[in-house]
C-alpha cells in the first residue's frame, strides 16, 4: 500500500483510477486540480481565460472528453441562466457535476476517516458562523479544519482524526453539486433574495439551500434560523433530522432576548461581552454556532467563553482605523441589501460608502435605515441607480466613483456632519472594480490608513 500524502495525511492513491475534469482555475479550481492529482487522480484542467491556464497543470479542454466527474468552480453556471458548454455536455452525458466539498467527504471516508462534518449556509452570516463555530470547537481542544466557501478550498484541508470536525461554509452553488456528503450538523441561517439569476426564482434559491439537509436522518441535527418566513417554512417542512430553531430576537430553542443569548436552561451570555458580534443578526449567528457546538458535544458551560473571545472576521464590520474620533468600519462582505441592513442598524449616524454591481432590488429595501445616513459616497457601476433611490428619499450623496476618492470624501463628510462612523457596507457585488469583496475591503483599509498618516 502506498504511504500517506505528507501535506494532508491522505493516501496518494485515494482517487487512483479516477479521471476528473476541472473547469475554472481560480483559487478554488486550481487548488482542486492540484489536490486531485496529489490524491492519485488523472486530471483535465481548463479555464476559458488563457491567463488562468497554469502550465503546472495538465491543461485540456474537457468538452466531449472522457472523464468520471466534472468539478466546476462555484461561479460557473451548470444550469441557469445558461449552462457553460462543458457543463451542458456533462449533463447530456449524465456525468456527475461536483464541488470540491463533496470530494473532500469522499476522500475522508475512502481513507477510513470518521471525522464529523458541519455545514453552514444562508444568505448572510455563514462566514461568521463558520468561523465562530471553528473557534468555539478549537478552544475546547477539538481538532478543526474550516474552509470551502470560506477561506481554504475544501480539498486543501487535511485528514482529521476521528474526533475532528470539518466546518464548511456552503454556498447555494456548492450545495447543488453534492452527491454523497451528509452533514452530521447542518445550519441554514436565513433566506432573502440573492443569486436569483442562477436559481430562477426564490423557490429555486430556497431549494438549493435546503440541500444542506440532504441525507440527514435522526442521528443528525438540522439548525434553522427562524427570523424570516422562508426559513420558518423550511424548518417546518424538515423530516428526518432533529431540528433546532434559533433566533436573534424571538423565543426559539436558542435565542436572544434583549442583549442576552439564552436557551431553555437560562442565560448563556450577555452579548455586550462579545464585541466581535454586534447586532441582532450576529445574535442569530451566535445562537446557531452554540446550537451546532452543543450538537457536536461541547459542554454548555463552555459556550460563553468561545463567544466572548471570538476575534471576528476581516471585512465583516471590522474597525480598520480611527481618525480624529471617526471610526472607519470595513463591512465589504455586505454584497446585498440585506447584509448592508445588518450593518446600518448597528449605528445611529453614519457616512455610508456603497455601490458596485447591484443585486435584484438594489437598495430599495434599505429605506427604513436611510435616516441613519448623514451622507452617502457612491462608487462603482450601479452608483447612478443607488443615487436615484437616495435622491427620492432626500438622502445627501456624492458620486465619487472609486474607493480612492471615497475615503477622503467620507472623512470630510464625517467632520461636516459630525458623524462618528464611516461605514463601507456596499450592498452590491464588487466585480466591476475588484477581484472580490476582500480586495475591495483591503482598498478601503489601505486608503483609511494612508489618510490617517496625513491628517
Amino acid at each position: 500500500m502506498m504511504g500517506e500524502n505528507r501535506m494532508t495525511g491522505f493516501r496518494p492513491d485515494t482517487f487512483a483510477g479516477r479521471r476528473f475534469a476541472v473547469l475554472g482555475l481560480g483559487r478554488a479550481g486550481a487548488a482542486a486540480a492540484r489536490a486531485l492529482r496529489a490524491l492519485g487522480a488523472e486530471v483535465l484542467a481548463w479555464d476559458d481565460d488563457p491567463a488562468r491556464r497554469d502550465d503546472s497543470l495538465p491543461i485540456a479542454d474537457p468538452y466531449g472528453a472522457r472523464y468520471d466527474a466534472l468539478v466546476i468552480s462555484p461561479g460557473i453556471p451548470h444550469a441557469l441562466p445558461a449552462p457553460h458548454r462543458v457543463a451542458a455536455d456533462a449533463r447530456a452525458r449524465f456525468l456527475p457535476i461536483l464541488t470540491d466539498a463533496e470530494l473532500l467527504f469522499q476522500a475522508v471516508r475512502e481513507n477510513g476517516g470518521r471525522a464529523r462534518f458541519a455545514g453552514i449556509t444562508g444568505t448572510n452570516g455563514k462566514s461568521t458562523t463558520t468561523a465562530l463555530l471553528a473557534h468555539m470547537l478549537s478552544r475546547t481542544g477539538r481538532v478543526v479544519a474550516a474552509g470551502a466557501n470560506l477561506g481554504p478550498a475544501a480539498l486543501t484541508l487535511p485528514l482529521l482524526p476521528d474526533d475532528g470536525v470539518y466546518c464548511l461554509e456552503m454556498s447555494s452553488y456548492m450545495l447543488e453539486r453534492l452527491a454523497t456528503l451528509r452533514f452530521d450538523v447542518a445550519a441554514m441561517l436565513n433566506l432573502t433574495p440573492d443569486h436569483l439569476d442562477r436559481h430562477g426564482d426564490m423557490a429555486g434559491y430556497a431549494a438549493a439551500k435546503r440541500h444542506i439537509f440532504d441525507r440527514q436522518d435522526a442521528d443528525q441535527t438540522a439548525i434553522v434560523g427562524v427570523d424570516d418566513a422562508p426559513s420558518r417554512a423550511m424548518a417546518d417542512g424538515l423530516r428526518g433530522p432533529r431540528v433546532i430553531r434559533v433566533s436573534g430576537h424571538a423565543p426559539a430553542d436558542i435565542w436572544a432576548e434583549g442583549t442576552w443569548l439564552r436557551d431553555a436552561d437560562g442565560p448563556i451570555l450577555d452579548l455586550r461581552e462579545a464585541p466581535a458580534l454586534p447586532g441582532a443578526h450576529n445574535a442569530q449567528n451566535a445562537a446557531a454556532a452554540c446550537a451546532m457546538a452543543r450538537a457536536l458535544g461541547v459542554d454548555r458551560a463552555r459556550l460563553a467563553d468561545g463567544l466572548r473571545d471570538y476575534p471576528g472576521l476581516a471585512h465583516r464590520q471590522s474597525l480598520v482605523a480611527d481618525i480624529d474620533g471617526v471610526r472607519f468600519i470595513n463591512d465589504s462582505k455586505a454584497t446585498n441589501a440585506d447584509a448592508a441592513a445588518r450593518a446600518l442598524v448597528c449605528y445611529r449616524r453614519v457616512i455610508w460608502i456603497a455601490g458596485g454591481m447591484a443585486k435584484a432590488g438594489g437598495i430599495e429595501p434599505l429605506a427604513p435605515y436611510f435616516p441613519r445616513i448623514a451622507e452617502a459616497l457612491l462608487i462603482g457601476r450601479d452608483a447612478p441607480m443607488f443615487a436615484a433611490t437616495l435622491a427620492r428619499a432626500g438622502v445627501p450623496y456624492q458620486m465619487v466613483e472609486t474607493m480612492a476618492r471615497a475615503v477622503p470624501a467620507a472623512h470630510a463628510a464625517a467632520r461636516r456632519h459630525q458623524a462618528p462612523v464611516v461605514l463601507l457596507s456596499p450592498a452590491a457585488a464588487s466585480f466591476d472594480q475588484f477581484s472580490g469583496f476582500e480586495q475591495r475591503g483591503d482598498a478601503f483599509a489601505h486608503a483609511a490608513l494612508a489618510l490617517r498618516e496625513t491628517v
